[in-house]
Formats: C-alpha cells, sequence, structure tokens
C-alpha cells in the first residue's frame, strides 16, 4: 500500500472541493450538465494545452522568415520549457498563498500578453523572450486548473475529471493542427490565434468563477528542492530528465528533419503532429491505467522505454522516408502518452509528501531535459548528421531506463496502492502539462 496517509493533504483539487460543495456530494448527472463556470476553465484548458505543441509546425517557416538558424528558432522550446519548469518549483507555493482562481488568471494574463508580443515580433531573439513569457503563465494556469474544475463541477467528483482528460486530450492534438492551419497563412498566426482564446477564456472565468473554496494551508518555498532529497522522488526526477530528452528531440527536432523530405508545409506538419498528439492523449488517458491495474508501475517502465528508444533509433534509421518517419513520430506518442501518466503516478506514490509538492519538484527537474533536447539535436545534426539526434535521443531514453532499474528498491511504494480516479487524473494532467 501507499504510505500517503489518509490524513495527509493529497492535492489542491481535493482542498478546492469542501464538504458540501456539488464535487463532493452532487449525485452522478449527465457529464453535459456544468454550470457555466466550467465550462469556461476547461475551454481554457484546452488551449492552455496546445501550447504544447503549437508551435511545432511553424518552427521552419520561422527559421525561413526571420533567417534563423534551425538552433535558433529550438529556442523557443527551450526558454519556453526551461521557464515552465523553474515556475514548477514555486507554483505550489504561490497558489496556496493566494488561491487556485486568482494563481489561475494570473497564468491567463501572462499567456494572452507574451503569446500577443509574439505574434508582433520582428525577429527571432524577440519570440524566444516572450515564449519563456508564455511558459511562467502556462506553468501557473495548468497548476491551478484541475482544482478548479473540481471545485465548481456537478455530477461528483469524477465528471470533473472526465471534463478535464478530455480537455487536456483536445489540447494536445489540436495544437499542431491549429498551429498548422493558422501558420499556412502565416508564422504569426498561432500567436494571434491562442492570445485570443486565450483573452475569451480570461473573460470568462472572471465573469462566471464566482467561488474561490477554502483558503490554502501555505507550503514553504523550498518543499520542492528538500522533496528531491527523498531517494524514491530524487531516482524518479533524474529518470523522467533523461526520458525528456527523448520526447522533446521526437517533438522538437522531427519537423526540421521532415522538411527535406517534402513535408515541410505548416499544414503537412501539423496533421502529423496531430496525429503524435491524439495518439498520446489516447493511451494517456486509457491505455495507461489499464496496463497499471495489470502490472506494477515500474514494470510498465521497464517494458515501455525500450520501446521508446527502439522507436527513436528506427527514427534515425528511417531519416531518408517521409513514411516511416511519420510512423515513428505515431509510435513515439503512442509510448509517450503511457510513460508520461505512468511516471507522473510513481512520482506521487513514491513519497508521503502533499502532491503538490511532489510534483512541483518533480516537474521542475524533468522539464530541464525538455529544455535541453531542441538545441542540442539541431547541433547534433549539424556536427554529425540527420539521423544523429535521433540515436542520441535513444541512447538518452536508456539512460532513464537504467536510472529506474538500478533504482527500483527505492520504488516500493511507486509500486504500491490504488489510485482514485481524482489522483489518476493529475498524474496525467501534470504529466502532459
Amino acid at each position: 500500500m501507499s504510505r500517503r496517509s489518509s490524513s495527509a493533504p493529497s492535492s489542491s483539487a481535493l482542498s478546492s472541493a469542501p464538504a458540501g460543495s456539488p464535487a463532493a456530494t452532487a449525485p452522478a448527472a449527465s457529464i453535459l450538465h456544468q454550470p457555466k463556470a466550467v465550462w469556461a476553465v476547461a475551454f481554457a484548458c484546452v488551449i492552455a494545452f496546445m501550447g504544447i505543441g503549437l508551435v511545432d509546425p511553424i518552427l521552419p517557416a520561422i527559421a525561413a522568415d526571420l533567417a534563423a538558424t534551425p538552433t535558433e528558432t529550438e529556442m523557443l522550446f527551450t526558454s519556453y520549457l526551461l521557464i515552465t519548469g523553474i515556475a514548477m518549483f514555486f507554483t505550489s507555493w504561490l497558489s496556496s498563498r493566494i488561491g487556485a482562481k486568482r494563481t489561475l488568471l494570473i497564468g491567463l494574463a501572462l499567456i494572452v500578453v507574451f503569446a500577443l508580443a509574439a505574434g508582433l515580433s520582428q525577429d527571432v531573439e524577440s519570440i524566444i523572450g516572450f515564449r519563456a513569457g508564455w511558459g511562467l503563465g502556462n506553468a501557473l494556469f495548468i497548476s491551478t486548473a484541475l482544482a478548479t474544475i473540481v471545485g465548481a463541477a456537478a455530477g461528483g467528483t469524477s465528471s470533473a475529471i472526465i471534463l478535464y482528460e478530455a480537455a487536456l486530450g483536445l489540447g494536445i492534438a489540436i495544437g499542431p493542427l491549429l498551429g498548422g492551419l493558422l501558420g499556412s497563412i502565416s508564422w504569426r498566426g498561432p500567436f494571434f490565434g491562442s492570445a485570443t482564446l486565450m483573452a475569451v477564456g480570461f473573460i470568462a472565468i472572471v465573469v462566471l468563477l464566482k467561488t474561490e473554496g477554502p483558503s490554502p494551508v501555505p507550503t514553504r518555498l523550498s518543499a520542492p528542492f528538500r522533496a528531491l532529497a527523498r531517494p524514491g522522488l530524487g531516482i524518479l526526477a533524474g529518470a523522467a530528465l533523461f526520458y525528456n530528452i527523448g520526447f522533446f528531440v521526437l517533438l522538437a527536432y522531427t519537423p526540421f528533419a521532415l522538411v527535406p523530405l517534402g513535408l515541410g508545409s505548416a499544414v503537412s506538419l501539423g496533421l502529423v503532429f496531430f496525429g503524435w498528439g491524439l495518439s498520446l492523449a489516447i493511451t494517456s488517458v486509457w491505455v495507461a491505467p489499464l496496463l497499471t491495474r495489470r502490472m506494477r508501475r515500474s514494470r510498465v517502465l521497464w517494458l515501455v522505454l525500450p520501446l521508446l528508444a527502439l522507436d527513436l533509433a528506427a527514427a534515425g534509421l528511417l531519416i531518408g522516408s517521409a513514411g516511416g518517419l511519420v510512423l515513428c513520430v505515431i509510435v513515439g506518442g503512442l509510448l509517450l502518452g503511457v510513460l508520461n501518466t505512468v511516471l507522473t503516478e510513481s512520482v506521487m506514490e513514491a513519497t508521503d509528501l502533499p502532491r503538490s509538492v511532489a510534483s512541483s519538484a518533480y516537474s521542475g527537474v524533468r522539464f530541464l531535459g525538455g529544455a535541453v533536447a531542441p538545441p542540442a539535436a539541431t547541433l547534433l545534426a549539424a556536427q554529425f548528421s540527420s539521423a544523429t539526434p535521433f540515436y542520441a535521443a535513444g541512447a538518452s531514453v536508456l539512460v532513464a531506463l537504467l536510472v529506474i532499474v538500478l533504482g527500483r528498491h527505492h520504488l516500493a511504494s511507486a509500486d504500491g496502492g490504488v489510485e482514485s480516479s481524482l489522483e489518476e487524473a493529475e498524474a496525467i494532467g501534470a504529466g502532459d502539462s
């Protein structure tokens, strides 16, 4: 069984659903019969998760239009992920002091401002800086979105979770597609589109979300950093750092590898990564829980991490085949969805720390790998060959597997316990943000 005590604070989401609230006591009802406030937050969730893959289809267009090198263009991912990772260390401290709703709105406001500024930029350096601000807003928003939905939803917690998971899946899948469609007009289109939609979401939440819930218990600023000293959490965070290198090589470098193969248009890339996002969402929401009901989480990681390494190696071998490379992207999405969820679920069970603290510490570390990967991939391609980044990414995933295997004696708690559906949804959200 998990070492987390039933009396320990398990999540901000739980604290946002006080006794007597709709999320806590309402009888089962149709998922579609929700307060307007819930739909407002769910809509904003879709747009926020779209930001993960939104720029993917327009990377070659930005490089061409602004005379930027591939490495400079990949810094759009690096600045976004680096600031997201740093911010994750502090989101639990901030939200525990000002409340979920205020944190949510601050995050939305930052996304609107910096997405609009990125669309108005005249050089790649400015876009890199504004993407960093976007990453800060996204970290603040995603860290509190589930808590807000659970606190306001009708029909019980399960209805709120289904809505959140649906928003997550839609956002991850639609982001690259919208980026490709708007990017076919201009690379500025996806930025303006995101800013407009988020502004609508901000206004809707201000008008419709009236309640705040009980005052949260303040979290110490040092809590996420101290949490990494726990062996189980430290091992999983280290593994996730190397795993995320593989994740973001596949996501951020592949568009440049597809350009010489005739798939360089924004629409073509948008369709490819729509398939990637849809695959990731499906396995994250449905396949990962199915696997963890049948085997221990660590065994799922032992099984799926080598498969991801093989998929990345196959991408390197098929670097001259458009169809082969697209297939590797789709298969990679299927594997990444499982790994994202299972890794984050393991983190939530690995210690008896409050869920928000464990998630902040883990997310902060793993995003560092994502920040390093995109520019490192293009530098390797320039120095050696276009296939080299995929081989390096596969090797990095094997390092993640080695960390998990060598640290298996500290992961007993991660394998124990049966998660509630709310805990599962939180893990999925944290793993894909």
